[in-house]
C-alpha cells in the first residue's frame, strides 16, 4: 500500500515548502505512524540548511496505523510516543548500552548509502526517494520508522505533551537524572529558559536540587523558569559576554564557591563554555543544546578539577525513560501541558518557527487532523 500525506519538506538552502509525499506499508521491523502532533525546536529550524531535502521535524506522536510482520510490542491502534534515538543493537556501542550512540543507526526502508546517508526509499517526493530529520520526519501525517522508534505511551497523555517528551523534555530531564544524576541538596544552575532548559529545571527540581538558578537575559522566560522549578532567577546582560555580573550573583548564592552542576542551553555558540564559570572547582559543566560551530575557550576556565560534557539526548533508553517521563506526569510531577505555549496547523509552520526564534514560545506544536 502507498499513502499520501503532506509534510513539511526542507530544501537544504533555508526554506521548506508544505508538498504531498508517498509513504509505503513498513517491512518486517518498521512501524507506519499516523502523527498527530510533532513539536519544534532550534534544530528544526536549523535543519532548513542540511544541504539535501528531507522531511522535516524530530518530535512526535501518534497513532500506529500498521506494523510489519516482525513487530512485536506495538500493534495498530496503540499510541505512541517517537524518538530519534533509533538503535541497531548490535554496534559496537549498543553492546556496551550507549544505545545512544548507536554507530549504525539506519531509517526505515535502506535503499544504500549516499553522501553519507541512508536514504529511505518508503518515504518518496516527486517520484525520489526523501530523507527524514534524524530518521523520523514528524511533521508529516506519516511517518515510516523502524520499531525501535516507537515506544507506547498511556492513554491519558495528550498527543502534544507527549511529541514534545520526544526531545526538548528527553533531552533537558535526562541531562540532569541520567547524565549529571544530581542529588538531592546539590546546587543547579540553568543559563537558557528555553524548551530544553526549562526541562532541565524541572528535571533539577524533581532531584531535590537546591538551589535551583536560572539565568537568561529574558524576564518572561525566568517568570516561566520560576513556574516550573527554580529558586533563584538572575537576568543576564547581553553585553556581559563572559557574565561576569552573573558569576558573582551565583557565587553568592552558592556560599562563594559556585554550583555542583551548570547547564547551557542556550544554542549560542559564544555561550558555550560560560558555564564552566559557574561551577566551583571540581564542578560539572555540561553543554545540552547541541553547538556545532567553532568556539575556543581559555584553558584556566577548566581550573582546578573542572569537567565538561556534552551530553546526546539526555542518555536516553526510550523503554526506561518515557514511561518514567509519563508517570511524572501523571502524577502532576513533571509539567508538560504548560510548556506548550500554542499548537499550530502544518500550514501555519513558519508562523511557528518565527515564534520560536523570537522566544514567544516554550514550545510551539504542530497538530494534525484539527
Amino acid at each position: 500500500m502507498i499513502a499520501s500525506t503532506l509534510a513539511a519538506i526542507a530544501d537544504g538552502d533555508g526554506a521548506f515548502t508544505i508538498e504531498k509525499i508517498a509513504v509505503g506499508s513498513p517491512s518486517s521491523d518498521e512501524v507506519l505512524v499516523e502523527v498527530k502532533a510533532a513539536g519544534l525546536c532550534h534544530t528544526d529550524h536549523a535543519s532548513l540548511s542540511w544541504k539535501r531535502p528531507l522531511v522535516m521535524g524530530h518530535e512526535g506522536a501518534g497513532v500506529v496505523r500498521e506494523v510489519g510482520p516482525g513487530v512485536i510490542g506495538v500493534t495498530p491502534g496503540d499510541r505512541v510516543v517517537l524518538n530519534w534515538c533509533i538503535p541497531c543493537g548490535a554496534c559496537f556501542q549498543c553492546q556496551r548500552g550507549d544505545t545512544v550512540l548507536c554507530e549504525t543507526s539506519r531509517p526505515a526502508h535502506v535503499l544504500e548509502p549516499s553522501r553519507g546517508h541512508a536514504h529511505a526509499e518508503g518515504t518518496t517526493w516527486r517520484g525520489r526517494p526523501v530523507d527524514r530529520s534524524f530518521n523520523i520526519g514528524t511533521l508529516s501525517g506519516l511517518a515510516l520508522v523502524r520499531k525501535e522508534a516507537v515506544t507506547p505511551m498511556p492513554a491519558a497523555v495528550p498527543f502534544p505533551a507527549a511529541a514534545i517528551s520526544g526531545c526538548g523534555v528527553m533531552t533537558g530531564f535526562g541531562s540532569v537524572v541520567n547524565v549529571a544524576q544530581v542529588q538531592r541538596g546539590e546546587s543547579v544552575v540553568v543559563l537558557g529558559c528555553g524548551g530544553v532548559g526549562l526541562n532541565i529545571l524541572q528535571g533539577a527540581r524533581l532531584s531535590g536540587a537546591a538551589p535551583i538558578i536560572a539565568v537568561d537575559t529574558n524576564p518572561a522566560a525566568l517568570e516561566r523558569a520560576r513556574t516550573l522549578g527554580a529558586s533563584d532567577t538572575i537576568v543576564a546582560r547581553r553585553d556581559d559576554v563572559e557574565m561576569r555580573e552573573v558569576v558573582e550573583a551565583i557565587r553568592a548564592l552558592t556560599g562563594g564557591r559556585g554550583a555542583d552542576y551548570a547547564f547551557e542551553a542556550t544554542s549560542l555558540a559564544a555561550l558555550a563554555f560560560v558555564p564552566l564559570l559557574f561551577v566551583r572547582d571540581g564542578g560539572l559543566a555540561l553543554q545540552v543544546s547541541g553547538i556545532n560551530d567553532p568556539v575556543t575557550v581559555p584553558m584556566p576556565w577548566f581550573m582546578w578539577n573542572k569537567r565538561y560534557v556534552t551530553p546526546l539526548y539526555g542518555g536516553c533508553l526510550p523503554a526506561r525513560d518515557f514511561p518514567r517521563i509519563f508517570r511524572h506526569y501523571l502524577a502532576g510531577e513533571l509539567r508538560l501541558d504548560e510548556l506548550v505555549t500554542r499548537t499550530y496547523r502544518l500550514d501555519q509552520l513558519g508562523q511557528a518557527l518565527e515564534d520560536m526564534l523570537t522566544g514567544a514560545n516554550a514550545k510551539g506544536v504542530i497538530v494534525f487532523g484539527e
